[in-house]
């Protein structure tokens, strides 16, 4: 079959990948769409360090093809979107609805797949740039069959993280202030989770101007290309400043642009050893800086929801597909994200 393999140099469509059948316990599924997030660019280009040969792809939708013992709650022939919390479900932190923060959730990656015998791995427990994955049951989240599939992958990462962010982490209350550095991916999303929340005035920043359409779509009620106009719009600060692009030097601008009690949270994925510096005066107004990851999401009671909020038309997911491309166009894909060209490219099988 085929699948995007990452071998430490370079990544390449391959055809002749073989997978195992499901054990007890997992699924197999049928990729139709799969999102290229900048996550996995960050595996290419070193700034995830991850073990190879590896499978990349990790924001999926498909139809489940078969189940392993014990698996009751999707069948063969469900739509389903793919969640990379490969989470036990039964120590203290699934226990008190923190999945994100299971360890076994991010341990050691599996390697189910094989090529000429070799075994690959696979990335963020999902794999979705292959034809067929194996995932963990709790992985598969049954969607409705009416929701397309090149806009459902996407709720599988891009939405819970940035969505998820605003809703989970940050909890931002009606009313309430947000910037948002960045409109990627991720940032869309940060975007119209804060509308969908209810913020009062949602400030995007990015740096390319062509960027303010897609921005105002989303919920954005001002768009700015530098941080330093912030506090023309908000005086005295912001409420909620997410950080979605991963530059060290943003991320001290989103704490310096914080109002009194206001929370930076970071999204962008900087370097392992990247620093970053702050005055640690500046927080003694009960400000903070907030990790997040995953959009502290529980997908399997999140992605209905947002499954439920793009019926009633109050989450934008078409929207969100800037191109599809066939997944033997990947590099193609990966060089229009890595220009930040497209919000969400997605590859198809």
């Amino acid at each position: 079959m085929r699948a995007v393999v990452f071998d430490g140099e370079r990544a390449e469509v391959v055809d002749d990948l073989e997978i195992r059948d499901p054990g007890p316990g997992e699924v197999l599924v049928g990729i139709r769409a799969a999102g290229l997030c900048h996550s996995d660019l960050s595996v290419i280009d070193g700034t995830i360090p991850f073990p190879v040969p590896v499978v990349l792809g990790h924001e999926g939708a498909g139809l489940v093809e078969a189940v392993g013992a014990g698996v009751t709650h999707v069948a063969p022939g469900d739509h389903v979107a793919l969640s990379t919390l490969a989470g036990c479900g039964v120590c203290g932190e699934c226990d008190r609805g923190r999945p994100t923060m299971c360890r076994k959730a991010i341990g050691m990656p599996g390697q189910p797949f094989s090529r000429g015998g070799r075994p690959l791995y696979q990335f963020a427990a999902n794999s979705a740039f292959a034809e067929r994955t194996l995932v963990k049951a709790v992985q598969a989240i049954r969607i409705p069959a009416d929701i397309p599939l090149t806009s459902a992958a996407l709720m599988g990462c891009g939405v819970v993280t940035g969505v998820g962010a605003v809703l989970n982490r940050a909890r931002v209350a009606l009313g309430d202030t947000v910037v948002v550095i960045g409109t990627g991916g991720i940032g869309l999303n940060v975007i119209q989770g804060a509308r969908v929340a209810g913020a009062s005035r949602i400030v995007a920043v990015d740096t390319n101007p062509a960027k303010e359409t897609s921005a105002r779509l989303f919920g954005a009620t001002e768009f700015l290309t530098s941080t330093d106009a912030v506090r023309d719009v908000l005086p005295t600060g912001a409420d909620h400043v997410f950080e979605c692009v991963g530059r060290t030097s943003l991320v001290r601008s989103a704490i310096d642009l914080l109002d009194r009690h206001g929370q930076a949270v970071l999204l962008g994925m900087t370097a392992p050893t990247d620093e970053a510096t702050f005055l640690p005066a500046a927080m003694f107004l009960d400000k903070s800086i907030l990790g997040c990851r995953y959009g502290s999401s529980r997908p399997q009671r999140d992605i209905p929801r947002y499954a439920e909020l793009y019926r009633q038309g109050r989450l934008l997911l078409d929207e969100l597909v800037t191109a599809t491309y066939p997944v033997e166009d990947f590099a193609k894909a990966a060089a229009d994200a890595g220009r930040g060209r497209v919000a969400r490219g997605v590859l198809t099988f």
